[in-house]
């Protein structure tokens, strides 16, 4: 399937350009940026106005999935966020249970991978139970998926607890997120 994209101003950060152009697709894939295209195409789009820019990432959102899907759940957020113009979205802990382990991140990501319109990116818990007091099986969480871990809310307060997070967490190169 082509589409055309007539007169949007493109963004594109990655090689730091910034014009009005049109943009032809093909199978989702760019094969042709340029002034006055005249392409065959199966869809048109009017982008006159209109930014067209790559999909965006939140890297701090609160699916609450598990246990407080009544605030929010994988599939309305995911919604949502596609709504937004979002294309990834990488998911703060604060679950029921927390999401401190390998059972819960693995309920994420595949409860994302069906319900979910964007790619979701979940974020481990620093400590057991967001408490602060105890680590979090780091190294689990990165297998498990975790793209970074934080205690969101809930600052580690006991520095020598935020310290052996910092260690740990660069032993398995995962970011750690305060």
């Amino acid at each position: 399937m082509k589409l055309l994209v007539k007169s949007g101003h493109v963004v594109d950060p990655k090689s730091d350009f910034s014009d009005i152009c049109d943009i032809l697709t093909e199978n989702g894939i760019i094969v042709k940026m340029g002034r006055d295209l005249h392409e065959e195409a199966d869809d048109l789009i009017d982008a006159a106005g209109k930014y067209v820019i790559p999909g965006l990432v939140d890297c701090h959102c609160h699916l609450r999935d598990p246990g407080y899907e009544y605030k929010e759940d994988i599939a309305t957020g995911t919604r949502s966020a596609a709504a937004g113009g979002f294309t990834s979205i990488a998911c703060m802990p604060n679950t029921n249970p927390v999401a401190d382990n390998q059972a819960v991140l693995s309920y994420i990501s595949e409860t994302a991978s069906r319900k979910g319109v964007v790619n979701v990116f979940p974020i481990g818990a620093i400590t057991k139970g967001q408490q602060g007091k105890e680590l979090a099986d780091i190294g689990e969480l990165k297998f498990a998926g975790a793209v970074g871990i934080s205690d969101d809310g809930n600052p580690v307060e006991n520095s020598m607890v935020m310290l052996r997070a910092l260690q740990y967490s660069s032993a398995f190169n995962i970011r750690v997120i305060s």
